[in-house]
């Protein structure tokens, strides 16, 4: 379909050429291997997505904050594959530098708080939510109004921080709850500590990834272990693209089964 806007000729109207973005996003909706995926594509058609994705900012003052290394690459990757496979997909950001999938309702949030008010209003309207944003566990209890300043003579400067909402588990606490799905990004004990996130936020499936060693955060590729309470599925290292399809599919044979 032809993009609206000025065109060469000096006309205003339907005609332009589509952003190359929106090229390859629809692009890829035809590269996807239908024949092995068939189920898979049946499954998602029918399904409505909520997905969380990248890091929180927590304030310190008008210049400062607290976040992590989250590009939100892999939540993004999960939108773009989950659009391809004909859900309709809804997408929670924190702060990133990446384009909206075409066909993917973006809401852009900043803080944990802002990311929990969207969440609670987006949840009950969708069958699946994949919680992949890494939210921040704590925030400042009183965030300065002004810039804060070096002091002479004070060495040190304490902080206040208090725990933000636990998102993911205030959803999987619900009554009208959709099939939740957690991530767990550790440095160590990997399985261990999701497992017990699993149990402990009763969550539907969680996803396990090691962070570090040139895996997950910043990295264009990942290794997730996909986990339930009846079983495990390690994914082999690849790009996140084909991780969150792997993914989707996982869910797809769970809930089919």
């Amino acid at each position: 379909m032809p993009a609206q806007g000025e065109q060469a000729c000096g006309e205003v109207g339907a005609g332009r050429l589509p952003e190359p973005e929106e090229i390859f996003s629809y692009s890829q909706r035809f590269l996807i291997d239908l024949d092995n995926l068939a189920f898979v594509q049946n499954f998602w058609q029918s399904q409505r997505v909520l997905i969380s994705a990248g890091p929180t900012f927590e304030d310190l003052d008008p210049v400062r904050f607290i976040a992590n290394r989250s590009s939100g690459k892999m939540g993004y990757a999960i939108a773009q594959a989950a659009l391809n496979l004909g859900a309709q997909v809804t997408l929670i950001s924190g702060p990133v530098s990446l384009s909206t999938p075409s066909g993917v309702q973006r809401i852009d949030v900043r803080s944990a708080q802002q990311m929990f008010a969207a969440v609670q209003q987006q949840y009950a309207q969708h069958s699946i939510f994949i919680s992949a944003a890494a939210v921040a566990d704590y925030r400042l209890e009183q965030p300065a109004e002004h810039k804060m300043k070096k002091q002479q003579g004070q060495e040190e400067l304490t902080l206040k921080l208090v725990k933000n909402p636990d998102i993911v588990a205030w959803v999987a606490q619900q009554e009208d709850k959709p099939f939740v799905v957690g991530f767990a990004a550790e440095t160590q004990n990997v399985e261990a500590y999701a497992r017990d996130k699993l149990q402990r936020k009763n969550l539907d499936m969680i996803c396990a990834n090691q962070v570090g060693a040139e895996l997950g955060f910043e990295q264009s590729d990942n290794a997730l272990t996909l986990i339930t309470e009846q079983c495990a599925v390690a994914l082999p290292r690849s790009s996140k693209e084909a991780q969150a399809l792997g993914l989707l599919a996982f869910i797809a044979e769970r809930e089919l089964a």
